[in-house]
Order: C-alpha cells, then structure tokens, then sequence
C-alpha cells in the first residue's frame, strides 16, 4: 500500500456518502456490484479515492470485496438475517443501556420531535430513515467504540429488509412501531435502563419474528 492509500481525504469521504446514501436507499441493490472505474467516471473522481470510499463502506458492513469480482453490496441469506437480528436483541439493549445516562434533555427532546415526524409521516424511504435516526441516536451516548461501531454495522446490514418488510407489511402495522417507540422513549426519559432494554429487546424480536413469516423478502 502507498503512503497515500488509506488516507480518509474530503473526495473519498465524498465518494463514500455518494455510496452509503445509494446503497441505504436501496438505489443499489444487495448483491449490485461497484464497479470502481464506472463509477470514478460517473462522479469525476480518480480511482485512489474510490478505492478508499470502498474500504470505508466495507468497514461500515455496506459493501464487501472478492479478489475476483471486485466490490458488491452484500446479498444476506433468511438465516444469515434471522442470526443478526438475534444479535440486535443482544447487543443493542446493551448499547443503550451504556448510553442512556449520557443521554442529555436535549436528546431526549430530538427524540421526541423524531417521534413525531414519524408518526405524521407515510411514505417508507422517509420513515426508514427517521426510524434509523431515533435508534441511532438512542445510542449516541455509548461511549464504548466497538459495540457502536457494530451496532451501525448491523444497521446497515439490515436496512434492505426492513425496507421489503415496511412494503409487505404496509401502514396497517406502523401503530405497533409508534406504541413501541412511545414505550421506549418513556423508559429513557425517567433513565430507567432495565426497562429500556426490555422494550428495545421485544421490539427487534418482534419485527425479526414477523420478518421469518415473509420467506419472500428472501428471494
């Protein structure tokens, strides 16, 4: 590797939102692959910034690479989806438990005004992405780089089925998210962790168990 390579520089972090954005919309499909020269073209940029925008993303658990294919967005089988949703039981309560007395009354009112764009909201790219704002915010106070770095990890690696989820399933079923959005947003303004974690947990195993009953997102 040169001295050059792995230097986060402002048009490879340019390069690298470009993608996040693109794969996080569903713009580019799990499984698409990234061809690197089509898209230096595509954006005026060379390929050493593109190169390291793909090694950001792969980190970030958006992309990954073969020494044959090149870069593609991850194709995640039913159980492969089923296991890291178990790990979000896991993980993320502990992520926001570890994050919750760090929280600040501000936070607590982002949270809330999150909440409602939510629930005045109807279409599905904008619900998703104020959906991944809340949780992610729930967790910005965890001061342990690790377990939040795998947290958004899991994130990414999920956001395309939760997005052929949210279409399945429609608006008929957002009254379940809201009333559980409410019951952890309660439980994180009076600091009460245990009861957080609870909500948090039930609410990944909820949406990973009716996800298992649409074999369909899977194909």
């Amino acid at each position: 590797m040169s001295p050059r390579e792995g230097v986060r520089t402002p048009e490879s972090q340019r390069v690298a939102d470009h993608l996040r954005e693109a794969i996080l919309s569903g713009a580019i499909a799990p499984g698409a692959r990234i061809r690197q020269e089509e898209l230096a073209e595509r954006l005026g940029a060379s390929r050493l910034p593109v190169r390291e925008a793909l090694r950001m993303l792969e980190a970030e658990g958006l992309t990954e690479h073969h020494p044959r294919r090149g870069a593609r967005v991850p194709l995640l089988g039913r159980h492969e989806v089923d296991v890291i949703y178990q790990m979000r039981e896991r993980l993320e309560p502990l992520a926001l438990a570890e994050s919750i007395p760090r929280l600040t009354a501000d936070d607590h009112r982002r949270l809330a005004l999150i909440q409602d764009k939510i629930e005045a909201n109807t279409d599905i790219g904008e619900f998703l992405a104020l959906d991944r704002e809340f949780h992610l915010l729930t967790y910005s106070g965890c001061a342990i780089e690790q377990l939040s770095a795998m947290v958004v990890r899991m994130w990414n690696a999920t956001q395309h089925h939760r997005r052929a989820f949210m279409q399945l399933t429609g608006p008929a079923r957002r009254w379940v998210v809201n009333a559980e959005h409410r019951l952890l947003l309660d439980a994180i303004e009076r600091r009460d962790a245990v009861d957080a974690e609870r909500c948090l947990s039930g609410h990944i195993r909820r949406t990973r168990v009716e996800l298992s009953q649409h074999p369909e997102v899977f194909t």
